[in-house]
């Protein structure tokens, strides 16, 4: 049987808006082994993205306990262990393309000679050569989000986290880039979360998981 990753057990999350309370998630329980293929799928606002969040540990939940068994505890995962692919590529404005991806390699403290030949072989996987040199403004918005994609997998993550990453490309760059998302984790025996909207994108996952109201149905 394959290591639990991730375990969520009755997590809900809340958000005070202007003293409104909103609810974005409720009672969900799951969890997440190495090998996983699972699609996220629902209409927007469905929690989609809060779960993503609170699987990378970025934020915290409400009520409920979320646990990393085979990863350790919140506060010591790096990116070699989770990643997150975000909705809005996050690049940073002053670093090159190679740098942006380089920097993901170094935060998890692996050896910076090898930093610049890691970044250089997944850009060219998602046929990102001719862009290394440049600034994120400079590129279109779909090369930003192949870009971040990178990022995310140069370290081999035990567990990539993908939040609608083909919502800004066309279907044939979207079928590449899943097709480099499930390379990827198929080399490292990593897990993958893929929230989308894309039927394409859903079904080529081994487990589709629907939101609704904050629930997994």
């Amino acid at each position: 049987m394959d290591e639990i990753l991730v375990s969520l057990t009755n997590v809900s999350r809340h958000y005070d808006r202007s003293r409104n309370e909103t609810a974005a998630l409720t009672n969900v329980s799951c969890q997440i082994a190495a090998n996983d293929r699972v699609a996220v799928v629902g209409p927007s606002g469905s929690g989609k993205s809060t779960l993503l969040h609170l699987i990378a540990g970025l934020d915290k939940p409400t009520d409920g306990v979320i646990s990393w068994p085979a990863l350790g505890p919140v506060a010591e995962l790096r990116p070699d262990q989770i990643c997150l692919v975000l909705q809005t590529p996050s690049l940073l404005p002053t670093l090159s393309v190679l740098e942006n991806v380089e920097l993901c390699w170094l935060l998890s403290k692996r050896d910076e000679v090898d930093a610049g030949a890691a970044a250089l072989r997944i850009l060219e996987k998602l046929d990102l050569s001719t862009v290394v040199d440049k600034l994120p403004a400079e590129l279109s918005g779909g090369q930003m989000q192949r870009v971040a994609a990178a990022r995310a997998l140069v370290c081999q993550p035990r567990l990539i986290l993908a939040d609608e990453p083909t919502g800004q490309l066309d279907s044939i760059t979207a079928s590449k880039l899943i097709e480099v998302l499930l390379d990827s984790a198929t080399r490292s025996g990593a897990a993958l979360i893929v929230a989308t909207h894309d039927r394409a994108v859903a079904n080529r996952m081994q487990t589709q998981w629907r939101m609704a109201h904050g629930r997994i149905g």
